[in-house]
Parts: C-alpha cells; sequence; structure tokens
C-alpha cells in the first residue's frame, strides 16, 4: 500500500484542484500518460480539420467553388484559430488545463458534427470560423501542461510527442475520412470522426491534473518536477502575471512569434492545400494516396528526432539554447526543397521531396512550440504560446489568400497554377530562421531574471 501524503497546490497556482486525495497505486511515469492524453487531442484535432480540406476537391465540383472560395472558407477557420490561440493562451493561464481543454474540445466536437449539416459557401464558412475558434486552445494548453509536467530536459522530447499527433491525424484522416465519403457521403464523414472527442474527454476528465494535485503521482516524479522547476525559477517570479505587452517587449518572445509564423503556414498549406495541389498536377486523388500521407508521417518522425535529438545535447553538456537551435537551422535550410516541387509532375517524387520538407519542418516547429516553455514561467507559457499561434494564423491567412488567387489566375498554366506559393513557401522559413536565431539571445531581460537563460 501506498504511503498516504498531503499534496496541496503551489502558492500561487490558479489550477482546479483535487480537494482530499485518496491513497491510491502511483501510475508509473504518470507524466508520460499525461502526454499521451495531449497527443491523443492533437490526433483528433487534426482529423477533424483535415476532414474539409480532403473533401475539397468533391465539394468544389458540388458546389461550384473557385479555389478562391475554397481559401476564404479555409481562412474563415485561421481568422478565428488566430484570435482563439491568442484568447485561449490567456485563458489557460488563468484557468489551468484541465477545465480549459474540457470546455474547448467539447466545443470543436460539437461543431464538427454540425458541419455535416451545411448547405453551402456560408454554412461552412461559419462551421470553419467556429471549429477554429475551438481548435485554437490546444497548442497552448499542451504548451502549458508540458512545462507544468516535464523536466527541462525532457520537454522537447515531450512538445514532440504531442505535436506528432498532427502529423499521425493528418496521415489517418485520408482513410478515414475518404473510406467513409465514398460508402456514405460527405455529411456521415464530418458527422463520425467529430465525435472522437467526446471519448477523449472521458479520459482527461479521469486523469488529468496538476502534478502537485495528483493523487496518482509517485513521490519521486513529484520530487523530480518540483525540484526541476525550483531550478528554472528566475529570480523574479512572482505573483504578477505579465500582460501582452509586457511579454512583447522582449526579443525571446518575438523570437517564438516568428518561428511559428515562418513555418506553420508552410504546413498548413501542405495539410488543408495538398489535395487539390495533386490534382493541380494532373494527379488522380485516388492514384496519389500514398502522396497525401507519406508527408504526415515524415513530418512524425521529425518531431520525435528532433525532440530527441535536443534532449540527448543538453545532456551531452551542449547549452539549451544552442540545443534547440540545431532543429531551427536544419529546419530553415531543409524546408528550401518545396521550390524544386515546381519542376515535376512525378508523383513519387513529388511525395519524396514534401517528406524531406515537413521532416525538417517538424523539427522547426518542434522548437518553436518548446521555447515557451524554456524561455517563461508557467504563468505566461500559454500567453506566450498563444501569441506565436496567433502570428502563425495571420501568416496563414495570407497564405491562403495568395494561393487561391495564384492557383485561379494562373489555372491556364496547369500544373504550374501554384508555382508562385509553393517557390515563397520555401523561402519564407529560410529567412524566418535567420531572424530567429538573432532573437533567441541572452541579453539584459535574462540578467534580471525576467525571462530564463537557455
Amino acid at each position: 500500500m501506498p504511503e498516504k501524503r498531503t499534496i496541496s497546490a503551489p502558492a500561487n497556482s490558479n489550477l482546479s484542484t483535487r480537494p482530499n486525495p485518496s491513497p491510491r497505486r502511483a501510475i508509473p511515469g504518470l507524466r508520460w500518460w499525461i502526454g499521451g492524453l495531449l497527443f491523443a487531442s492533437t490526433v483528433i484535432n487534426y482529423i477533424d480539420r483535415q476532414t474539409l480540406s480532403l473533401l475539397a476537391p468533391y465539394l468544389k465540383l458540388e458546389y461550384h467553388w473557385t479555389n478562391s472560395d475554397y481559401a476564404n472558407i479555409a481562412i474563415a477557420f485561421r481568422i478565428a484559430y488566430s484570435i482563439g490561440q491568442t484568447a485561449f493562451g490567456k485563458l489557460m493561464d488563468r484557468v489551468g488545463t484541465r477545465r480549459g481543454l474540457t470546455l474547448t474540445v467539447l466545443w470543436y466536437s460539437l461543431v464538427s458534427m454540425a458541419t455535416s449539416f451545411a448547405n453551402g459557401f456560408y454554412s461552412f464558412a461559419t462551421f470553419r470560423f467556429l471549429l477554429g475558434a475551438g481548435e485554437s486552445a490546444n497548442w497552448p494548453a499542451a504548451t502549458k501542461t508540458v512545462a507544468e509536467w516535464f523536466p527541462k530536459r525532457e520537454r522537447a522530447l515531450a512538445t514532440a510527442f504531442f505535436d506528432s499527433g498532427s502529423s499521425l491525424g493528418g496521415a489517418v484522416a485520408p482513410f478515414i475520412v475518404l473510406w467513409i465519403y465514398f460508402y456514405w457521403g460527405w455529411r456521415p464523414a464530418f458527422m463520425i470522426p467529430g465525435a472522437l472527442g467526446f471519448l477523449w474527454l472521458l479520459a482527461w476528465r479521469w486523469l488529468y491534473f496538476p502534478p502537485e494535485d495528483h493523487d496518482r503521482i509517485a513521490q519521486s516524479e513529484l520530487d523530480m518536477i518540483v525540484a526541476d522547476k525550483r531550478e528554472s525559477k528566475p529570480a523574479s517570479d512572482g505573483a504578477v502575471r505579465p500582460r501582452w505587452r509586457d511579454l512583447l517587449k522582449f526579443p525571446q518572445a518575438w523570437g517564438t512569434i516568428i518561428a511559428k509564423s515562418c513555418t506553420d503556414p508552410v504546413f498548413f498549406f501542405i495539410a488543408e492545400w495538398f489535395p487539390i495541389y495533386l490534382v493541380a498536377k494532373g494527379i488522380n486523388l485516388r492514384n496519389g494516396l500514398i502522396a497525401v500521407w507519406i508527408p504526415f508521417i515524415a513530418a512524425d518522425l521529425g518531431s520525435f528526432f528532433a525532440g530527441w535529438l535536443s534532449g540527448y545535447l543538453v545532456r551531452r553538456g551542449w547549452s539549451l539554447g544552442a540545443a534547440r537551435k540545431l532543429p531551427i537551422i536544419y529546419g530553415g535550410i531543409g524546408m528550401t526543397l518545396l521550390i524544386p516541387t515546381v519542376f515535376t509532375t512525378n508523383l513519387y517524387l513529388i511525395a519524396l521531396l514534401f517528406a524531406v520538407v515537413t521532416f525538417t519542418y517538424a523539427g522547426f516547429t518542434t522548437m518553436a512550440n518548446v521555447l515557451p516553455s524554456d524561455l517563461f514561467t508557467t504563468e505566461s507559457v500559454a500567453s506566450v504560446s498563444g501569441l506565436s499561434g496567433t502570428g502563425a494564423g495571420i501568416g496563414t491567412i495570407i497564405a491562403f489568400k495568395l494561393a487561391g488567387y495564384f492557383s485561379d489566375a494562373r489555372h491556364a498554366t496547369g500544373t504550374h497554377s501554384f508555382d508562385p506559393v509553393v517557390i515563397l513557401a520555401g523561402l519564407v522559413p529560410f529567412i524566418g530562421m535567420i531572424v530567429v536565431l538573432l532573437l533567441l539571445r541572452n541579453n539584459d531581460a535574462t540578467d534580471r531574471g525576467l525571462v530564463r537563460r537557455i
């Protein structure tokens, strides 16, 4: 029988607590079970959002949409997603991730199912806007949870773990969504995946509590988490929660924002436009299914590789900053391989190049996701993560507008209709890499204890 201990919330904690926990057998490696829940949430999140992009070639024919029409529907999602990242990031810092994710997953699961009742451009745009609002909370909440549950040497791998759910969700979505579509039509293809969130909520409500309030955490694991928090705590850490305008005074915050803003729009272009891009290249979507999921699998592998590599370098004595910057460097360089795809219509070569791009992208974005927890205190992690998500959302809106405009305007060029967008998508992350490397440095704010040292 495990020893009974008294668990109390730490000072300044605003997280939901579990009163008078009863003594129960500890779950070994509980933090990784929590990480598994974040991973599952991200998988479901991406299956729901991928449904429209996979069905877009068929819905375009049924509703006579142009690429610009589809871009505007996708942008409706991105507008809400961009605003929601910052708004829900602040909310997660206030109410905690247990309550916050419960509300938002319930929200977007209901909206995803309700999309099956859409009947035209405006109703699709409305449902996508509502879906974007609900789904925007996932990354700020997951980043905050990683900061609460994992020591700094494991945060990169834990972030890679939950973030890899986006790639796996994108990879399995074609097999789920298109299979449902070919048998029952597009309305059930929205309804059935949307129900997955309710199953996840049962597990989340049962298992998740902050580590200091959890009655299933081993004493050794709790001691490790608390010791790491104490070691990483800046000298000025206190009860005052920084405002957005305070956070934006730090170049480190801008480095995090730019890291997301210059990379995520490229991945979202791949995730939401790739089926249309393949059709524009003259590839039949049924025959090109391999090309749809291979880049997502590559992104999964890239997330785990970057998380392992960064953690390994920290254990080998590298500074935290150097260990985080290496994947950013190879990510910015690797994403330029989008550009050669404009010269080929070969399905397998396109799939290979996109796979290399998403593998290296995953390293860049994994570091962008872990940086808020590296640089800022628990009270600010979700807020900074939300700001970076908003920056990525704004970049994605611009990218989608360009994709819709150029692909329609250049329709007569056939397989080259997306060339300007693809070339730009290969260059922006490289430029972003250079800017991020200049901004992520220890400075006066670090010396004064306002930002953690990397």
